[in-house]
């Protein structure tokens, strides 16, 4: 049972004012495509939600869900809404819901697509609460649903992006009986940690941003602003809202990406990680996550996997290796290489130790750097590679500091790749931006306590039970959460670790992408090396063997 009781409150907007109408039964043909809009479905508790489901004229068919708060009517135009998505609109059906798969095309290769309108979302009756145990429920209802139609192989199939996939995180944890197959494309799964709070820094602008977007509704919404604002720390009810990975049991065709820094990269290979499941592969990209998810090549994976586990077909999937990801060089640049797990078998953590401007292969003597993060002061440690290195993984960073001032600091941190003439190297970031770094990590230095059990040499996990604050000339030892990446170094060419107290990547407003604005900086701080206090960032190095991305 929760400890806890939700907070809710009026819709943020009726449904009429994002494109809504009120449910009515509605059957059409669309080129061969039977489309029927506003299916009701009662659930458990007699609460009735709304339906659509695209399907096949004739026959029986595989049914793939796509659950979320967008709105199942919500067709978007990526080109207008998200001017540099690159998700070419021409390519989908006027029928595609947001990041929900086209079910134009899957319906014409024997599936049957169904995008709802959760609980207390649009028109559908109840009240709404956000990636809980009691959506869940209502998931896995809307599954046994879809798996007991008269046109229904009996084989469910779930897809989507973002909170699609966060989504089917949760409601796989439940192994409901008629779900065969898992695709989560992107999606966190751990909501305090990988969203509302990054490293312990409330996060400002993304997550303030999403209620707007998820509070369309004509009963109530559960009031996540308030909950955000009251709860600060990791509580029960932000427990409810982490995925219980281990429970997974379902086949799973995971895709993360590097780029996703501060929203789904960690969530998501966090997921596959941790999953159950015997049946299990991993596909990691450097590329915008719209835009891949609709790319032909990848719409094909997708219906190989579930062409093998939905329709009981011989495909590809069966020659996969468990794990391929895209070892990038710059922006759109890489190859595509195989493993056997995550992290990458062999991985050899290598520490490079901090020196003043520099990162060296030995720790040198004491020595002690400071900035000012209120004038947008910061530092930088380089340092050049005499040979071609690939690294893959979860950095992390430890570091010992002090502050001048005050009783707290926000430290962020951001990894990139110079050339050998010295110019950062861009990679994309975020789904529509193609100035990236390599990774990012945060922390709020009061919430430097690790979770011990959680936590491994290349991964501090943040426990988030209580502050502890600093006293002026302090020094503590921190360990700094790096997300992962995968990038190729040759001879000549720099890693530059960056420290300030602020976003090291921002762009102006309205563009929606994570911001931390609250902040706790009062003064000088200090960042100390060497000797007894042996700073240093950890890198994940792989053979380069495996593959050159020329």
């Amino acid at each position: 049972m929760a400890t806890f009781e939700y907070r809710f409150r009026p819709p943020l907007s009726a449904p009429e004012d994002r494109g809504g109408t009120p449910p009515k039964y509605q059957r059409i043909e669309i080129d061969g495509v039977l489309y029927e809009k506003d299916v009701p479905v009662t659930l458990p508790d007699g609460v009735t939600i709304h339906v659509d489901v695209f399907r096949p004229l004739d026959g029986i068919a595989a049914p793939l869900i796509g659950w979320g708060p967008y709105g199942k009517h919500g067709h978007t135009r990526y080109s207008v809404n998200f001017p540099a998505a690159d998700v070419d609109d021409e390519k989908l059906s006027a029928y595609t819901a947001f990041e929900a798969p086209d079910p134009v095309y899957w319906a014409r290769h024997g599936y049957a697509v169904i995008n709802a309108d959760p609980r207390g979302t649009w028109y559908s009756q109840g009240r709404a609460t956000y990636l809980s145990p009691e959506e869940a429920e209502d998931y896995a209802a809307l599954i046994e649903w879809a798996g007991t139609q008269p046109w229904s192989n009996g084989k469910v199939g779930l897809s989507g992006v973002s909170y699609l996939t966060s989504s089917q995180w949760r409601v796989a944890e439940l192994n409901p009986p008629h779900l065969a197959a898992i695709n989560p494309w992107e999606g966190w799964s751990d909501t305090y940690r990988e969203v509302v709070r990054h490293g312990g820094i409330p996060e400002t602008s993304f997550w303030d941003y999403l209620p707007g977007r998820w509070g369309h509704s004509v009963t109530e919404i559960e009031d996540l602003r308030l909950e955000t604002k009251e709860r600060t720390l990791f509580d029960a009810y932000w427990d409810s809202k982490r995925a219980k990975l281990e429970r997974i049991e379902v086949p799973a065709f995971v895709c993360a990406s590097w780029t996703d820094q501060a929203l789904h990269t960690r969530g998501t290979l966090e997921g596959f990680r941790r999953i159950s499941s015997k049946q299990k592969w991993l596909y990691v990209h450097g590329r915008k996550k719209w835009a891949h998810y609709y790319e032909p090549r990848c719409v094909e994976m997708q219906r190989a996997f579930f062409d093998h586990f939905l329709l009981g077909k011989e495909t590809e999937v069966t020659a996969w290796p468990p794990v391929r990801y895209e070892l990038r060089e710059k922006y759109y640049q890489g190859a595509e290489l195989p493993a056997r797990q995550w992290p990458i078998e062999d991985t050899d953590y290598v520490p490079l130790y901090l020196a003043p401007g520099r990162l060296d292969a030995a720790p040198g003597g004491p020595a002690t750097v400071s900035y000012d993060p209120t004038a947008g002061e910061s530092l930088t440690f380089d340092h050049r590679f005499d040979e071609t290195t690939d690294i893959v993984g979860h950095m992390a960073l430890k570091l010992w500091v002090s502050v001048d001032v005050g009783d707290d600091m926000d430290i962020f941190v951001a990894v990139q790749k110079l050339d050998a003439a010295g110019t950062i190297v861009p990679f994309a970031y975020y789904a529509q931006f193609e100035d990236g770094p390599v990774a990012l990590g945060w922390l709020r230095v009061s919430h430097r306590e690790l979770d011990a059990a959680a936590s491994t040499p290349f991964m501090p996990v943040l426990a988030h039970r209580r502050e502890r604050k600093l006293a002026p000339g302090e020094i503590v030892p921190v360990d700094i959460e790096i997300w992962p990446s995968g990038t190729r170094f040759e001879a000549g060419e720099n890693l530059r670790l960056v420290i300030q107290g602020s976003d090291i990547y921002d762009y102006p407003k309205p563009s929606v992408h994570a911001r931390h604005e609250d902040l706790r900086n009062a003064g000088r701080q200090n960042v100390h090396m060497g000797g007894d206090r042996p700073a240093r960032l950890l890198l994940p190095i792989i053979d380069t063997a495996r593959g050159s991305p020329n």
